[in-house]
């Protein structure tokens, strides 16, 4: 940052998933979740750092690879993207069609004669209408382009799926429909996903794992079955996203997240927390058995 000043987006985030299985990420907006899969694919921005490992299977590094071979052997091909923002990543001046279409050709190493069918059965596979295809990025609704962007990412049926915001822009039979297609491509051959979502619901319906994320931490890991029922959340704040939902309580988590470049010494939660003490205070929680509270 300006003055040499640098801020942790990320620290400390250990997580395991194996093939066909599917972990959630949540957390609040701003947490660190989009940085994280940012960074498993090379595309921080050029004044970010990494350190540490994130390890394929076979026992490649992601984040020792140069941008040749991420853009080559990597993206799309063993680690696929559905982004956060879809707009963003379609080119402006080519339809949706010649979007797949490239993408097909590219990953699949399909003819030119059978380029137009692949490309309409990967549409139809994100529920993409049809009659859309040959339409430009600027001329499709924000559901629309999110299932555009889910349809490029499953083409190349890379192993590790990263499905950031997969359902945002989506009404709930979409979401509904959306999240089956990722949890048959993740468990009919063995494939993983990571999905980073605000949607709960969501989550609940596909996960296996959750992972809780706050202030650039994971805060707490769970199995899905013990996190969305008994014996529930462990940490305070995994609760209050919980008890946040219409079906629930209906109690927002008060406060607001601290900023990455301020935070505190202590629990990062702390500031909004019932239960924090002096310890909390002064003393961060480490990750232990799952979660990183003191009361928990």
């Amino acid at each position: 940052m300006r003055g040499g000043r640098h801020v942790e987006a990320v620290t400390d985030a250990t997580l395991a998933l194996a093939a066909g299985e599917c972990l959630a990420l949540v957390g609040e907006s701003g947490c660190g979740k989009s940085v994280l899969a940012s960074a498993l694919l090379g595309l921080l921005p050029g004044n970010a750092e990494t350190a540490g490992a994130a390890r394929l299977a076979d026992g490649v590094d992601l984040l020792a690879l140069d941008e040749r071979t991420l853009a080559r052997t990597v993206r799309g091909r063993r680690v696929a993207l559905v982004p956060q923002s879809p707009a963003a990543h379609l080119t402006p001046v080519r339809t949706i069609r010649s979007h797949l279409e490239e993408t097909v050709r590219e990953l699949t190493g399909a003819a030119k004669a059978e380029l137009r069918e692949a490309a309409e059965a990967a549409a139809a596979r994100a529920a993409f209408p049809a009659t859309h295809l040959d339409r430009y990025p600027h001329e499709l609704s924000g559901g629309l382009a999110q299932r555009a962007a889910t349809a490029l990412a499953l083409i190349g049926d890379a192993p590790l799926l990263l499905a950031d915001e997969p359902t945002t822009g989506l009404d709930r039979d979409l979401v509904h429909r959306t999240v089956d297609e990722l949890s048959a491509h993740t468990r009919g051959a063995g494939r993983a996903l990571l999905m980073i979502t605000h949607d709960l619901a969501a989550a609940q319906r596909i996960a296996d794992t959750v992972a809780v994320m706050y202030a650039g931490r994971i805060v707490e890991t769970a199995p899905a079955a013990a996190f969305f029922g008994a014996p529930g959340p462990r940490h305070p704040y995994a609760r209050g996203l919980l008890d946040a939902l219409p079906e629930r309580a209906f109690t927002p988590v008060p406060g607001a997240p601290p900023e990455l470049g301020a935070l505190p010494p202590g629990c990062a939660f702390g500031a909004r927390c019932a239960l924090a003490d002096a310890r909390c205070r002064a003393e961060r929680p480490p990750l232990t058995e799952g979660v990183a509270c003191h009361h928990a």
